[in-house]
């Protein structure tokens, strides 16, 4: 048992040496190693510190952010920049190993600041030791590091742009991306990069799938033959034909693929790539300031359709085509044609804030609702275009409205009686009750139920294949294989939602749930007398849903705040 001298002693000792946080960050858009990144940026600052006596008693480090954004928006920097005013913060100083890092173009100018106004001093190698604030060569410095991490990531940009552009002009080199319908991917060779290719990196390239290759040949036919994008969405359909969502479901859970849209027909017809040319650059990233009055902020990137003249065409034939280019030219010129009527000199209408905006749907095919303007008042629709109640076999009214007058003052009546006072005891009970079984017996089931069905698919989609390349008939084949994926999606939905119980935290107690619930009353506040905005953060912090059911005139609607659930069932007045 160590005596207490010596331990009076340690504890002495700790409170000579000055205590540090580290602040570093990463980013792994370049597939860096988030721990040896932070491994080799940690040691450079404890080796800046160690000869002062310094010791590091906490850190802070962003994990995939980009440069770019400004230290508010990186959880952990903005994490850091709070603690810097709690005078408990256990650190007297910040040391950071790689300012190039940490700092972007004026980041510093805008930070530095800060650690003035709360007396904490800032390390960084590049000045051996603390920042002076009034010395302008410290400024100079940390300015002049801060435009390198600009300079830097622009000459990263340009270069990779550059290098792509060659690659598919040349080349004709497939860079990445899902395939569109009528193809998949095939191993193109190894890597031409030696270093890639000792990984085991290989290119890839496009070959017909022979499934749905078929269909896109017969949907350039349909058009040139004068048919119309319904009526070529109504006959795939009808012909049990997976849509491209469809066939492809676990590359996209954001779609349903009840049937072909005519947005799909068009974008098909649309596509340069079935002449088996490799076309890139159809779109760009474009950084757009969040807020022109305040620029400190930031950036977002939207992504955007760029001219087709600056897409980039392969000089060759790069994959084997599936209509000619004669024929797409023709389809190009037909559409061009018949869109002749239209001006770009509409009337833009007055952006409406919807306040469900998102949290809407519709309670018989269980899609979102739009958000729609009518006679000047706030409405949210459920269109259900025909092909997709003729995929479905649904009788489902091609719109579906219901007004934002008739939803929000039942939807604020119910969360501030919900979370009232004298209605707490039992809203926790209910919210502790609602929690999912998340024992290890009960997922591994569930796992295991899923596997099961996902195994039998994949055989019977080996099956069905082989049975296409046999020579059998596509429309048919088509059907068999969108039934199976249909089922193979919905097996993999479960065995992920099950995985994700099982990670999930503990069962929350009662005590708990009321510490949760009782850090609620600013959002019964807010919710009195807000502004619509305000009312709208509050429902998504709640995580609330809300599905229409028509037929009832009753909207069923759930709260789920940090992963909890309550739920109630209003009236509301609106119709079909």
């Amino acid at each position: 048992m160590p005596r207490i001298e010596d331990t009076t002693a340690a504890l002495l000792a700790y409170r000579e040496h000055r205590r540090f946080a580290f602040y570093g960050r990463v980013s792994t858009e370049d597939q860096q190693d988030p721990v040896a990144s932070r491994n080799w940026q940690l040691s450079r600052a404890t080796g800046l510190i160690e000869p002062v006596g310094g010791i590091i008693v906490t850190e802070f480090f962003d994990i995939g952010l980009s440069r770019s954004l400004p230290w508010k928006r990186r959880p952990q920097a903005a994490k850091l920049l709070d603690a810097l005013a709690d005078p408990n913060r256990g650190f007297d100083a910040v040391v950071i190993g790689e300012p190039q890092r940490a700092f972007y173009g004026n980041q510093y100018s805008l930070t530095m600041p800060v650690f003035s106004h709360y007396g904490v001093d800032l390390w960084v190698p590049e000045v051996g030791g603390a920042i002076d604030p009034e010395s302008e060569a410290h400024d100079l410095i940390m300015s002049v590091f801060g435009g390198m991490s600009k300079g830097e990531r622009t000459r990263v940009k340009v270069r990779v742009r550059t290098a792509m552009t060659s690659q598919a002009k040349i080349e004709g080199r497939f860079l990445g991306g899902r395939p569109p319908y009528g193809y998949r991917l095939a191993d193109a060779g190894p890597h031409p990069n030696p270093g890639k290719a000792a990984d085991g990196r290989r290119l890839h390239k496009l070959e017909p799938e022979p499934t749905t290759a078929p269909v896109v040949r017969r949907i350039f036919a349909m058009y040139l033959a004068n048919n119309g994008y319904l009526a070529i969405a109504e006959a795939l359909t009808r012909d049990g034909i997976p849509s491209p969502s469809a066939a492809d479901p676990a590359r996209n859970p954001h779609r349903t693929g009840e049937g072909w849209a005519k947005s799909a027909v068009k974008n098909i017809l649309s596509n340069p790539r079935y002449t088996g040319r490799q076309v890139w650059n159809k779109q760009r990233k474009d950084e757009v300031l969040l807020d022109v009055n305040d620029v400190a902020l930031g950036y977002e990137t939207r992504m955007r359709w760029n001219d087709k003249t600056s897409w980039v065409w392969s000089d060759t034939i790069a994959h084997p085509p599936l209509i000619t280019v004669n024929d797409f030219e023709l389809v190009q010129t037909i559409m061009a044609a018949s869109g002749r009527g239209r001006t770009g000199n509409r009337q833009r209408r007055v952006r409406r804030h919807y306040l469900l905006r998102g949290l809407m749907l519709c309670g018989l095919c269980g899609r979102k609702m739009q958000s729609h303007q009518a006679h000047e008042m706030a409405y949210y629709r459920c269109r259900y275009p025909n092909e997709y109640a003729l995929a479905n076999h649904v009788q489902h009214p091609r719109n579906i409205y219901v007004a934002e007058r008739d939803i929000v003052p039942a939807l604020d009546n119910w969360l501030l009686t919900a979370f009232a006072p004298h209605r707490l005891t039992d809203t926790i009970r209910r919210l502790h009750a609602a929690q999912p079984d998340t024992s290890p017996s009960v997922v591994a089931a569930e796992v295991a139920a899923a596997n099961k069905i996902i195994t039998a698919c994949d055989a019977k989609l080996l099956q069905y294949r082989a049975i296409a390349d046999a020579g059998g008939d596509p429309a048919t084949v088509a059907a068999w294989m969108a039934e199976v994926n249909a089922q193979r999606a919905a097996a993999v939905t479960q065995r992920d939602q099950a995985a994700a119980q099982a990670q999930a935290p503990r069962r929350l107690t009662e005590d708990d749930i009321r510490h949760l619930v009782g850090s609620l009353d600013d959002i019964r506040n807010t919710l009195r007398n807000a502004h619509h905005q305000d009312k709208s953060n509050v429902y998504r912090a709640l995580r609330l849903a809300l599905t229409y059911n028509p037929g009832q005139n009753k909207i069923s609607v759930e709260a789920k705040p940090d992963a909890d659930y309550c739920g109630v069932t209003v009236r509301v007045r609106g119709g079909t």
